[in-house]
């Protein structure tokens, strides 16, 4: 449904998203503690592998 204004639209998605992300973000630590693999991550404008 189409709001009077824009803003809250797009607010609403957006934190959809985020929530998304984050659940998306669990899902892969759990799967990387599983298999005893690293997870990538950026730092600092770097790659770096994290133990979950």
């Amino acid at each position: 449904m189409k709001r009077a204004n824009g803003k809250t639209k797009s607010k609403s998605f957006a934190q959809g998203v985020g929530k998304a992300l984050r659940r998306a973000a669990k899902v892969a630590r759990k799967t990387a503690r599983a298999y005893h693999t690293p997870i990538y991550v950026w730092e600092n404008g770097k790659v770096v592998a994290k133990k979950p």
